[in-house]
């Protein structure tokens, strides 16, 4: 039997299940990862999505395998810049980031906030680790990649096979322009 995992914002008005192990637990260390969690830790009752490291850590699930029980209508786009090809999805209820989502990909990276204490997946590696002023802060608990790896994207690849190369959309309901930040 496939567990499945209820995931939920702060204030519980938006609920998420994902089905299954994700493609990859991962830390990002993106400047754009950090520029957008210093964007979003200002707007109020925001809490930290970034570690100690100042990374940010998401578990990457196909779009097939994650469901939105309840307050979908709450869920709003957030981009660092207009043409930006990369959203952040939000719960505006208590602004609680739920996932990033790349243009064309078939797969979601969900904040890492979102599980209960504990059964978050561990991380398997830390990536662009080359955007952070000095990497060698990093413990070496897992690979710390300085780029996206090879085998990172070979499970994505795997997973985009498995879903029939589907690419489901995810709606959300408006914008949470930048500038409103």
């Amino acid at each position: 039997m496939t567990q499945t995992t209820q995931l939920r914002c702060t204030c519980g008005q938006v609920k998420v299940e994902v089905v299954g192990d994700p493609i990859v637990s991962a830390q990002c260390c993106c400047n754009s990862c950090r520029a957008a969690a210093d964007q979003l830790q200002r707007l109020p009752a925001a809490t930290s999505i970034r570690g100690p490291f100042d990374e940010t850590h998401f578990a990457l699930y196909r779009k097939d395998r994650v469901r939105f029980l309840k307050g979908a209508e709450y869920l709003k786009d957030f981009r660092l810049t207009s043409g930006a090809k990369t959203r952040r999805v939000i719960a505006a209820c208590c602004n609680t980031p739920i996932f990033l989502e790349f243009q064309g990909a078939h797969w979601l990276n969900l904040y890492g906030g979102l599980w209960p204490a504990g059964a978050l997946p561990q991380p398997a590696l830390r990536t662009m680790t080359s955007d952070l002023p000095d990497a060698r802060v990093l413990p070496n608990d897992v690979p710390n990649y300085k780029r996206q790896s090879i085998s990172f994207f070979a499970k994505l690849l795997a997973a985009w096979i498995a879903m029939g190369f589907r690419n489901p959309k995810v709606a959300v309901n408006g914008e949470f322009h930048v500038e409103a930040v």
